[in-house]
């Protein structure tokens, strides 16, 4: 049996090797075209399948944890029934932001396995450490996901308190600020915040 495995192996990478006698230049191009196209499809398809609130939610950290806080928020559940989702959030929508959020994301993956906040206790030791990261990436990108839904050139500043009002158009009409400097905790509890400068 091994014999015949080997020798399979051997002529399949024989005829790999030689140039193509054949097969037309049209035909492989063909093959490489829907090849791309079937890779692609499984690509995005497993690109998409991560990008889901089920997903995010399937490892009990996030569950027992920041999805059991938003569970409360206004972002969850309000007078209009639209609601945010932990991707709607936490990754952006343009497809080469996506992607590097993914690879930031796969060290996420790896603190998964390795058990770093298996535990609620271990959760609230990693906390302040989490969200600073989290802010850190939104201030960056000057808090592009919250953007998505809440634009400055769309808000109606009659319709807010003053005071909100009057900060809106202070900070993020000149752009001098960026939501995430203000609205930390706006969708989970706040980590400990003693002894951190607010600003």
């Amino acid at each position: 049996m091994w014999t015949r495995i080997k020798s399979w192996a051997l002529v399949f990478w024989r005829t790999m090797r030689r140039p193509s006698v054949h097969y037309s230049l049209g035909f492989l191009t063909l093959g490489g075209f829907i090849a791309g196209v079937i890779f692609w499809g499984a690509f995005n398809t497993a690109l998409e399948a991560t990008n889901t609130e089920a997903f995010c939610t399937g490892c009990h950290e996030m569950r027992d944890n920041v999805f059991q806080e938003l569970k409360t928020t206004i972002h969850y559940t309000n007078r209009s029934g639209v609601r945010a989702t932990c991707p709607d959030c936490h990754v952006p929508h343009d497809w080469t932001d996506k992607i590097a959020r993914k690879m930031q994301a796969s060290k996420e993956v790896w603190g998964k396995i390795f058990g770093t906040i298996d535990t609620r206790e271990k959760f609230l030791d990693h906390r302040l450490e989490l969200a600073e990261h989290e802010w850190t990436r939104l201030k960056a990108n000057d808090s592009l996901e919250c953007r998505n839904c809440h634009n400055y050139t769309s808000m109606d500043l009659t319709r807010q308190s003053s005071r909100a009002a009057e900060i809106h158009k202070r900070w993020l009409g000149s752009g001098e600020k960026t939501c995430i400097d203000c609205h930390k905790g706006i969708a989970h509890h706040l980590p400990d915040m003693a002894g951190i400068p607010q600003g």
